[in-house]
């Protein structure tokens, strides 16, 4: 009897099992259920087995609607659960590919993989109907950028923008900030209490909005650091003259270059000792005997210098023996082993195996 009464209280439109006619009960048929029924019956099972379900992720109308089919569904017998999981599962064996949801989640899964300028066409086609996180898209743009974003906005904005950053970050965001904006958007930061989701992620949409509206670059690094690694692999005299000339007609770009530009006489102030090794196995050795043979400008010479006090004594010893019997080494020869060197190390640098010593030093020579 109370097992009839707990069926009967099941969801709207539910029966009681039939009962043959020695009293047994009939087998239990599973309930006839629409697409959205058979979803709610889904998403229940899987957060009852603490699955972590990304539902804000559908359309604020799907949302909806899954809302109130949840609270309509009262109680649902073990025969229909197990028809509409069986159901499920099927589906799932039966995928054999899937597509992200929307031009939004297309942008995203190609992201790098198409042209710039197409990419930002399509985004600011998708506009606010774009689905998602805006701010998982902001998150992943540089600080620099970020941080000219919070000066051109209301300091309220840029405190959302603060608070939505991860701690990491944040802080790296107000170092870049002149101090009375970095203190007046931390202080607005106590004002954000009653902002609400929905004023949040429209300001995320209409900073994103912005990035689509920016030109796409042509190039990924900045004009100093072009030059600079172009000049990096110039004869040093060519190098010199092109920075003097630089020094004539734009010395703060000329500076800008200058910051970028490793070369051989860099070694000594910006190559971590414990790195050298590593280099060195990255350099064949006719290739280093050259350079450190054919060292003759004062800042190669200690950049040589630099290079055998961090190798072991009895190598150091080995190669400064080779280095006499060898004799004189043509210029020529000597830095193309040098830009070798150097090419070895900016490979490493870009892999990130080892990271070079920043400088802020405008009037190195080199």
């Amino acid at each position: 009897m109370q097992d009839t009464n707990a069926l009967v209280q099941m969801a709207p439109g539910a029966k009681p099992p039939a009962v043959d006619g020695d009293g047994t009960a009939a087998q239990v048929v599973p309930r006839t259920l629409n697409a959205r029924q058979k979803a709610a019956i889904v998403v229940r099972l899987l957060l009852n087995e603490g699955a972590d379900i990304p539902l804000e992720d559908l359309p604020d109308d799907l949302q909806e609607k899954l809302t109130h089919q949840l609270g309509e569904m009262g109680l649902v017998d073990r025969v229909t659960l197990d028809s509409v999981a069986q159901e499920f599962g099927d589906a799932l064996d039966n995928i054999g590919l899937s597509f992200p949801h929307g031009l939004a989640g297309a942008l995203d899964a190609i992201n790098g993989k198409i042209a710039p300028a197409t990419a930002a066409r399509l985004r600011k086609v998708a506009g606010v109907r774009q689905i998602g996180d805006p701010w998982q898209r902001l998150r992943e743009i540089p600080a620099e950028d970020l941080a000219a974003m919070a000066q051109a906005e209301s300091t309220e904005v840029a405190a959302v923008i603060l608070s939505k950053l991860e701690t990491a970050k944040a802080a790296k965001l107000l170092g870049l900030l002149p101090g009375p904006v970095a203190r007046r958007i931390t202080y607005a930061v106590a004002k954000t209490t009653n902002v609400t989701p929905e004023a949040v992620e429209r300001i995320g949409w209409s900073l994103a909005a912005q990035l689509d509206q920016r030109p796409a670059q042509a190039f990924t690094d900045g004009p100093g650091a072009r030059v600079g690694a172009i000049l990096n692999q110039s004869a040093s005299t060519t190098r010199d003259g092109l920075l003097t000339a630089l020094d004539e007609e734009d010395s703060e770009f000329a500076s800008v270059v200058r910051q970028s530009i490793f070369t051989f006489s860099h070694i000594s102030s910006r190559i971590v000792a414990r790195d050298v090794p590593a280099i060195l196995r990255e350099v064949d050795q006719p290739v280093l005997m050259t350079a450190l043979a054919g060292a003759a400008a004062d800042d190669d010479k200690i950049s040589v210098e630099f290079l055998l006090s961090s190798m072991s004594s009895r190598m150091a010893d080995n190669i400064r023996e080779e280095i006499a019997e060898r004799g004189r080494v043509k210029q020529s020869e000597a830095e193309d082993a040098m830009t070798q060197i150097v090419g070895a190390i900016r490979d490493m640098v870009d892999e990130g195996t080892i990271s070079l010593i920043e400088t802020d030093n405008d009037d190195e020579e080199n």
